[in-house]
Protein backbone atom coordinates (compact mmCIF):
# COMPACT_ATOMS: atom_id res chain seq x y z
CA UNK A 1 0.00 0.00 0.00
CA UNK A 2 1.39 3.38 -1.05
CA UNK A 3 0.36 6.49 0.88
CA UNK A 4 0.29 9.89 -0.74
CA UNK A 5 2.58 12.75 0.26
CA UNK A 6 -0.47 14.50 1.73
CA UNK A 7 -1.06 11.49 3.96
CA UNK A 8 2.52 11.62 5.21
CA UNK A 9 2.37 15.38 5.68
CA UNK A 10 -0.70 14.93 7.88
CA UNK A 11 0.86 12.01 9.71
CA UNK A 12 4.06 13.86 10.61
CA UNK A 13 2.12 17.00 11.52
CA UNK A 14 -0.03 15.03 13.94
CA UNK A 15 2.86 12.99 15.32
CA UNK A 16 4.81 16.14 16.20
CA UNK A 17 2.01 17.15 18.58
CA UNK A 18 2.44 13.97 20.65
CA UNK A 19 4.64 13.91 23.75
CA UNK A 20 5.57 10.35 24.70
CA UNK A 21 8.53 11.18 26.96
CA UNK A 22 7.87 11.57 30.68
CA UNK A 23 10.27 14.35 31.68
CA UNK A 24 9.06 14.23 35.29
CA UNK A 25 11.37 11.24 35.78
CA UNK A 26 14.94 11.77 36.90
CA UNK A 27 17.77 10.03 35.02
CA UNK A 28 19.12 6.99 36.88
CA UNK A 29 21.99 5.95 34.63
CA UNK A 30 24.64 4.01 36.55
CA UNK A 31 28.33 4.75 36.04
CA UNK A 32 28.83 1.30 34.48
CA UNK A 33 25.97 1.81 32.02
CA UNK A 34 27.17 5.30 31.23
CA UNK A 35 30.70 4.15 30.47
CA UNK A 36 29.44 1.70 27.82
CA UNK A 37 26.98 3.96 25.98
CA UNK A 38 27.98 7.59 26.50
CA UNK A 39 30.13 8.03 23.38
CA UNK A 40 27.50 6.50 21.08
CA UNK A 41 24.69 8.37 22.82
CA UNK A 42 26.47 11.66 22.13
CA UNK A 43 27.41 10.74 18.57
CA UNK A 44 23.88 9.69 17.58
CA UNK A 45 22.48 12.80 19.26
CA UNK A 46 24.75 14.92 17.06
CA UNK A 47 23.61 13.00 14.00
CA UNK A 48 19.96 13.76 14.80
CA UNK A 49 20.54 17.53 14.79
CA UNK A 50 21.14 18.09 11.07
CA UNK A 51 19.25 21.05 9.61
CA UNK A 52 18.34 18.86 6.63
CA UNK A 53 18.76 21.65 4.08
CA UNK A 54 20.49 19.43 1.52
CA UNK A 55 17.80 16.76 1.82
CA UNK A 56 15.11 19.41 1.50
CA UNK A 57 16.81 20.88 -1.57
CA UNK A 58 16.83 17.44 -3.20
CA UNK A 59 13.16 16.96 -2.26
CA UNK A 60 12.18 20.31 -3.78
CA UNK A 61 14.01 19.49 -7.01
CA UNK A 62 12.46 16.02 -7.16
CA UNK A 63 8.94 17.25 -6.37
CA UNK A 64 9.02 19.64 -9.33
CA UNK A 65 9.88 16.77 -11.65
CA UNK A 66 7.03 14.58 -10.40
CA UNK A 67 4.62 17.49 -9.78
CA UNK A 68 3.97 16.62 -6.14
CA UNK A 69 3.79 19.84 -4.12
CA UNK A 70 3.09 18.01 -0.85
CA UNK A 71 6.27 15.94 -0.86
CA UNK A 72 8.69 18.70 0.29
CA UNK A 73 6.31 19.55 3.17
CA UNK A 74 6.30 15.91 4.25
CA UNK A 75 10.10 15.79 4.09
CA UNK A 76 10.35 19.03 6.07
CA UNK A 77 8.19 17.54 8.85
CA UNK A 78 10.20 14.31 8.70
CA UNK A 79 13.32 16.40 9.35
CA UNK A 80 11.58 18.10 12.28
CA UNK A 81 10.93 14.70 13.84
CA UNK A 82 14.61 13.84 13.57
CA UNK A 83 15.49 17.16 15.18
CA UNK A 84 13.03 16.38 17.99
CA UNK A 85 15.01 13.21 18.66
CA UNK A 86 18.17 15.30 18.81
CA UNK A 87 16.64 17.72 21.29
CA UNK A 88 15.38 14.94 23.55
CA UNK A 89 18.72 13.15 23.53
CA UNK A 90 20.51 16.46 24.07
CA UNK A 91 18.32 17.29 27.07
CA UNK A 92 19.09 13.87 28.53
CA UNK A 93 22.84 14.28 28.00
CA UNK A 94 22.73 17.58 29.87
CA UNK A 95 20.60 16.08 32.67
CA UNK A 96 23.27 13.47 33.36
CA UNK A 97 25.92 16.19 33.58
CA UNK A 98 27.59 15.60 30.23
CA UNK A 99 28.35 17.93 27.34
CA UNK A 100 27.02 17.34 23.85
CA UNK A 101 29.49 16.62 21.05
CA UNK A 102 30.16 19.34 18.54
CA UNK A 103 32.03 17.08 16.14
CA UNK A 104 32.35 13.34 15.50
CA UNK A 105 34.22 11.48 12.74
CA UNK A 106 31.22 9.38 11.73
CA UNK A 107 28.84 12.31 11.62
CA UNK A 108 31.37 14.42 9.67
CA UNK A 109 31.88 11.63 7.13
CA UNK A 110 28.17 11.08 6.53
CA UNK A 111 27.46 14.81 6.31
CA UNK A 112 30.20 15.36 3.72
CA UNK A 113 28.84 12.51 1.61
CA UNK A 114 25.29 13.87 1.89
CA UNK A 115 26.34 17.40 0.95
CA UNK A 116 27.45 16.26 -2.49
CA UNK A 117 24.24 14.31 -3.08
CA UNK A 118 21.41 15.95 -5.03
CA UNK A 119 19.67 12.70 -6.01
CA UNK A 120 16.43 11.88 -4.22
CA UNK A 121 17.04 8.22 -4.94
CA UNK A 122 20.42 8.23 -3.18
CA UNK A 123 18.99 10.25 -0.31
CA UNK A 124 16.16 7.76 0.07
CA UNK A 125 18.30 4.61 0.15
CA UNK A 126 20.83 6.31 2.44
CA UNK A 127 18.10 7.25 4.90
CA UNK A 128 16.63 3.74 4.78
CA UNK A 129 20.01 2.23 5.68
CA UNK A 130 20.75 4.68 8.50
CA UNK A 131 17.21 4.58 9.90
CA UNK A 132 17.31 0.78 9.90
CA UNK A 133 20.55 0.91 11.90
CA UNK A 134 18.94 3.49 14.19
CA UNK A 135 16.12 1.07 14.99
CA UNK A 136 18.65 -1.51 16.16
CA UNK A 137 20.76 1.09 17.99
CA UNK A 138 17.92 2.65 19.97
CA UNK A 139 16.54 -0.75 20.90
CA UNK A 140 20.02 -1.71 22.12
CA UNK A 141 20.31 1.60 23.98
CA UNK A 142 16.92 0.92 25.57
CA UNK A 143 18.03 -2.53 26.68
CA UNK A 144 21.48 -1.39 27.89
CA UNK A 145 20.14 0.60 30.83
CA UNK A 146 17.62 0.51 33.65
CA UNK A 147 17.05 4.27 33.38
CA UNK A 148 13.32 4.76 32.80
CA UNK A 149 13.77 8.23 31.30
CA UNK A 150 16.26 7.03 28.69
CA UNK A 151 14.05 4.04 27.92
CA UNK A 152 11.13 6.44 27.40
CA UNK A 153 13.18 8.54 24.97
CA UNK A 154 14.26 5.43 23.07
CA UNK A 155 10.68 4.14 22.79
CA UNK A 156 9.53 7.46 21.36
CA UNK A 157 12.31 7.37 18.76
CA UNK A 158 11.58 3.75 17.85
CA UNK A 159 7.92 4.56 17.18
CA UNK A 160 8.93 7.40 14.89
CA UNK A 161 11.62 5.40 13.10
CA UNK A 162 9.15 2.68 12.11
CA UNK A 163 7.10 5.32 10.30
CA UNK A 164 10.21 6.93 8.80
CA UNK A 165 11.32 3.67 7.20
CA UNK A 166 7.85 3.07 5.76
CA UNK A 167 7.81 6.63 4.40
CA UNK A 168 11.18 6.10 2.70
CA UNK A 169 10.37 2.58 1.48
CA UNK A 170 7.27 3.89 -0.26
CA UNK A 171 9.30 6.63 -1.93
CA UNK A 172 11.92 4.12 -3.09
CA UNK A 173 9.13 2.03 -4.63
CA UNK A 174 7.79 5.04 -6.51
CA UNK A 175 11.27 5.85 -7.81
CA UNK A 176 11.74 2.20 -8.86
CA UNK A 177 8.45 2.19 -10.76
CA UNK A 178 9.93 4.52 -13.35
CA UNK A 179 13.11 2.47 -13.89
CA UNK A 180 13.82 -0.14 -16.54
CA UNK A 181 14.82 -3.68 -15.55
CA UNK A 182 18.54 -3.04 -16.15
CA UNK A 183 18.44 0.30 -14.38
CA UNK A 184 16.92 -1.39 -11.33
CA UNK A 185 19.63 -4.05 -11.38
CA UNK A 186 22.42 -1.43 -11.49
CA UNK A 187 20.71 0.55 -8.73
CA UNK A 188 20.47 -2.45 -6.42
CA UNK A 189 24.15 -3.20 -7.02
CA UNK A 190 25.01 0.36 -6.04
CA UNK A 191 22.72 0.24 -3.01
CA UNK A 192 24.47 -2.94 -1.86
CA UNK A 193 27.90 -1.31 -1.95
CA UNK A 194 26.59 1.70 0.00
CA UNK A 195 24.84 -0.62 2.46
CA UNK A 196 27.94 -2.77 3.03
CA UNK A 197 30.18 0.23 3.70
CA UNK A 198 27.68 2.01 5.93
CA UNK A 199 26.89 -0.89 8.24
CA UNK A 200 30.56 -1.66 8.83
CA UNK A 201 31.29 1.99 9.60
CA UNK A 202 28.40 2.06 12.09
CA UNK A 203 29.58 -1.11 13.81
CA UNK A 204 33.16 0.20 13.95
CA UNK A 205 32.00 3.34 15.71
CA UNK A 206 29.31 1.93 17.99
CA UNK A 207 29.93 -1.77 18.50
CA UNK A 208 30.46 -1.30 22.23
CA UNK A 209 27.04 0.31 22.74
CA UNK A 210 25.36 -2.37 20.61
CA UNK A 211 26.99 -5.09 22.68
CA UNK A 212 25.87 -3.35 25.89
CA UNK A 213 22.31 -3.79 24.66
CA UNK A 214 22.80 -7.45 23.83
CA UNK A 215 23.53 -7.09 20.09
CA UNK A 216 26.81 -8.62 18.92
CA UNK A 217 28.33 -8.04 15.48
CA UNK A 218 26.82 -11.18 13.95
CA UNK A 219 23.33 -10.27 15.16
CA UNK A 220 23.69 -6.64 14.03
CA UNK A 221 24.71 -7.73 10.54
CA UNK A 222 21.90 -10.32 10.41
CA UNK A 223 19.26 -7.76 11.36
CA UNK A 224 20.62 -5.15 8.95
CA UNK A 225 20.66 -7.60 6.02
CA UNK A 226 17.10 -8.62 6.88
CA UNK A 227 15.93 -4.99 6.93
CA UNK A 228 17.79 -4.11 3.73
CA UNK A 229 16.43 -7.02 1.70
CA UNK A 230 12.94 -6.36 3.06
CA UNK A 231 13.21 -2.82 1.68
CA UNK A 232 14.34 -4.16 -1.71
CA UNK A 233 11.50 -6.70 -1.72
CA UNK A 234 9.02 -3.96 -0.79
CA UNK A 235 10.09 -1.96 -3.84
CA UNK A 236 8.84 -4.75 -6.11
CA UNK A 237 6.00 -6.44 -4.24
CA UNK A 238 3.72 -3.55 -3.27
CA UNK A 239 0.32 -3.13 -4.92
CA UNK A 240 0.90 -0.41 -7.51
CA UNK A 241 -2.72 0.55 -7.84
CA UNK A 242 -3.46 1.26 -4.19
CA UNK A 243 -2.60 4.89 -3.45
CA UNK A 244 -4.22 6.68 -0.53
CA UNK A 245 -4.64 10.37 -1.17
CA UNK A 246 -7.72 11.72 0.59
CA UNK A 247 -7.38 13.52 3.93
CA UNK A 248 -9.94 11.05 5.36
CA UNK A 249 -7.43 8.25 4.79
CA UNK A 250 -5.18 9.60 7.53
CA UNK A 251 -4.76 7.41 10.57
CA UNK A 252 -1.77 6.38 12.66
CA UNK A 253 0.07 3.58 10.91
Amino acid sequence: MIHSSKFWRNHFKHNLTLNRVDWSQNPTLSSQEKDKIIYSLKAWQLGETSDGKHLLAAANKYSKNIKDKDYPYAVKLFIKEEQKHGRNLGNYIELIGEKKLKKDWGDTLFRKIRYFNTSMELWTISVIIVESAAQIFYQALHDATNCKLLKSICRDILIDEAHHIKFQNERLHQIFEKKSFYSRAFSIAGYSILFFGTIHAIWLGHGRAFRAGGVDKKEFMRMMYYKFFNSMKFSHAINRNRILSKPADYQPI
